[in-house]
């Protein structure tokens, strides 16, 4: 997932939604997503509970007048609550490649599915004043899981530490800070995300984020980004988003999605 990772989805959430009778809104409150940030949310869906978390994002490069299209259409994320503080992690992207030179479009168009990831997210501690809120998060991506055209040389692994606090009724602060190997590279890399978030209502949030990682034999990477979420209900939240990189490798980034979630019998 090089940020940090509709129609399939919208028809894989129909089907579950027959088989999962939901509870009344108010038990759990709003849903908390790790999503549309690349900011990991510190805390899990909660035992029993299926959350999906899907949308689509556009990225561009351009350099020496070769611009390098990525449409991504499904970035799916499936959190399953076991426990009450252990959630699992399945999720998966649909991606397709274009090259531009000088404005024409080559006809190596590349697609395909990109690792598999699996992972899981436990609860460490909860919010008590100065203490923030911590979760671990880790993840795998095996490689005979991805497309022959997003198969990479070597099986991904990330970890992360994920924290928040609380800052005011109506903002927070989030960060992850973690590492990560894989790719197409063996060298290992440290992450981070600083993450403002913002109610402007009830149902409208707001946020802004600074993200990036800094590989072991390579320069480092800074992106921003911010976005808008609005949760129509207890369990459905909208969001839109863009942003760019600071250094070199991102010209623009847009995105959408949606997540719902379904709660246990």
């Amino acid at each position: 997932m090089k940020r940090f990772k509709h129609t399939a989805s919208i028809l894989l959430l129909a089907t579950v939604s027959i088989t999962f009778a939901q509870e009344n809104n108010e038990t759990l409150g709003a849903l908390v997503t790790d999503r549309p940030d690349a900011t990991e949310a510190s805390s899990t869906v909660g035992k029993g509970v299926l959350q999906f978390e899907t949308g689509g994002l556009y990225e561009s490069f351009e350099a020496n007048s070769v611009k390098s299209e990525n449409y991504t259409f499904n970035t799916m994320l499936i959190r399953y609550g076991l426990l009450d503080n252990l959630e699992l992690r399945l999720g998966w992207d649909f991606v397709e490649g274009i090259t531009k030179v000088n404005g024409n479009k080559l006809d190596n168009v590349i697609s395909g599915l990109s690792p598999l990831l699996l992972g899981m997210k436990i609860d460490i501690s909860e919010e008590n004043g100065a203490m923030p809120e911590i979760a671990l998060i880790g993840h795998v991506f095996p490689i005979f899981s991805a497309s022959a055209d997003y198969r990479p040389e070597f099986t991904g692994v990330d970890f992360r530490l994920s924290l928040s606090h609380t800052l005011s009724e109506k903002s927070s602060l989030g960060y992850n800070i973690g590492a990560q190997w894989g790719d197409d590279s063996a060298e290992a890399s440290a992450i981070y995300t600083l993450a403002y978030g913002y109610s402007i209502s009830e149902k409208i949030g707001a946020y802004a984020e600074l993200y990036g990682d800094f590989p072991e034999d390579n320069s480092a990477n800074h992106y921003w980004d911010a976005g808008f979420t609005y949760l129509a209900n207890n369990d459905l939240q909208f969001d839109i988003y863009f942003g760019t990189s600071i250094t070199e490798g991102q010209d623009l980034l847009v995105g959408l999605g949606l997540s719902y979630r379904v709660r246990k019998k």
